[in-house]
């Protein structure tokens, strides 16, 4: 990770619920680090304050702060930045500090939070500390609780964190527009006492959707539903990292919902409980099993279960088009269709002109046909198996016996021990 650090143009920056900075305050901000790949990154142990045990951003990295006169200072940058969304594809979007989405901020329950927000876009912003409960002049919510942010101007957001919990930071200023391109991030309230809700192992993503035209690099901001790229941290499968966990770890997934419709996120092999929504802790009395949670629009949910299948499971969302990477909405189906013939007319003129779909989409999968620049197949990854036919909103968890605790580093794919897997049948068939 690279870092700057941001100074401050002029006579001083706006500021909210405090007194405008100075130019000497200015040369003082705390730095704003910069994340420019798409990697996850290993958790930021606390250097000072309460202990805990730190988030994993999926594809992404927890801010690093400061300590000044009893308060945690962060630094975010709103600017435009580029974002590999997988091999093969780089999306020109908004976000924070060279990321989309930005870095997740992590605190304790009732830390003295002082975040300084840098504008860099090209237009005015906000900042909306969402389930955060705070004074309304910090809310964010531009035009009602605050002026909006001007480009080039820095303003200063300070507040309590009185509860603990599963959280999240976006827009309120021309806000279809803004996060449409990318503009989102997570927060992570830890517990006073780091032994309550503890876990071995604290993931968190963002689930977030782009509308871009195959060969093009901008999303389309004006989309309401008809999404083609469906990602979790501004990724989309296989740029997706994998989740790699010991075996029997107690493990927290905690996601973010910022798209424009409703995700059943489902994990094979394992069955969890809901622990944690953006209003608070769910007591255990209030939970039940489950291997699929639904995630409302603008809703954050944490989901824990205990790791105790070692394998290779599979972790998506359950709308077979969500693992799916640019897809057309206006295609036919071909099944059972014969165009052999027309076919090979059409490749009299267009020689790379393939047929596809008369007996499914599975080929897809593993085929290399020609695609526009920086488009991603719909269907694609390899396994240790052969093609596994996804993109989107698809990862793999890892279980593994072995591991160090802190052991985050992809083992490979899993061995099946003999006997474990499933098999041909070579024996009789019936009559057809």
């Amino acid at each position: 990770m690279m870092t700057r650090r941001q100074f401050l143009i002029g006579s001083g920056a706006a500021v909210v619920g405090a007194a405008l900075v100075s130019k000497a305050q200015a040369a003082s901000l705390p730095e704003a680090p910069v994340q420019d790949k798409a990697m996850t990154q290993p958790p930021l142990f606390p250097p000072n304050g309460r202990p805990y045990l730190p988030v994993v951003t999926l594809n992404g990295c927890s801010l690093p702060w400061r300590e000044k006169g009893g308060w945690k200072e962060f630094h975010l940058v709103a600017e435009p930045v580029k974002r590999e969304i997988a091999p093969g594809m780089v999306a020109n979007l908004w976000g924070y500090n060279g990321q989309s989405p930005g870095p997740t901020i992590e605190c304790v329950e009732g830390d003295k939070v002082r975040i300084f927000v840098t504008n860099k876009l090209p237009e005015h912003t906000t900042i909306h500390w969402h389930g955060i409960l705070l004074p309304n002049g910090m809310d964010g919510v531009g035009g009602l609780n605050q002026p909006q942010i001007p480009a080039g101007k820095t303003w200063v957001y300070e507040f309590v964190m009185k509860h603990s919990g599963t959280f999240m930071y976006h827009p309120h200023a021309d806000e279809m527009v803004q996060m449409a391109m990318g503009m989102m991030g997570f927060i992570v309230v830890h517990p006073k006492d780091p032994n309550l809700h503890r876990v071995d192992r604290d993931f968190v993503f963002l689930i977030n959707a782009f509308d871009i035209d195959p060969g093009s690099y901008t999303p389309r901001v004006n989309t309401m539903l008809d999404f083609n790229l469906w990602c979790w941290n501004s990724r989309a499968f296989p740029g997706i990292d994998t989740l790699v966990v010991r075996k029997d770890d107690r493990v927290r997934i905690r996601m973010g919902n910022l798209t424009m419709t409703n995700h059943p996120i489902h994990i094979h092999g394992h069955n969890f409980s809901v622990t944690c929504t953006d209003g608070g802790w769910v007591q255990k009395s209030a939970q039940w099993p489950e291997t699929t949670v639904d995630m409302p629009i603008g809703a954050l949910r944490a989901i824990e279960f205990v790791a105790d299948a070692p394998g290779d499971w599979a972790f998506h969302c359950h709308k077979s088009h969500h693992v799916m990477n640019a897809m057309g909405h206006g295609v036919p189906t071909m099944i059972g269709v014969d165009h052999r013939g027309v076919a090979e007319k059409i490749n009299k003129l267009l020689p790379d002109y393939m047929v596809m779909g008369e007996r499914g989409m599975a080929e897809m999968g593993d085929m290399e046909m020609p695609l526009p620049d920086n488009t991603l197949p719909m269907m694609t990854g390899r396994g240790p198996f052969g093609p596994l036919e996804m993109g989107g909103m698809f990862t793999v968890v890892k279980i593994r016996e072995g591991l160090a605790r802190g052991d985050y580093k992809d083992p490979g794919w899993y061995r099946q021990p003999e006997g474990s897997a499933a098999y041909e049948w070579k024996g009789i068939l019936p009559a057809s």
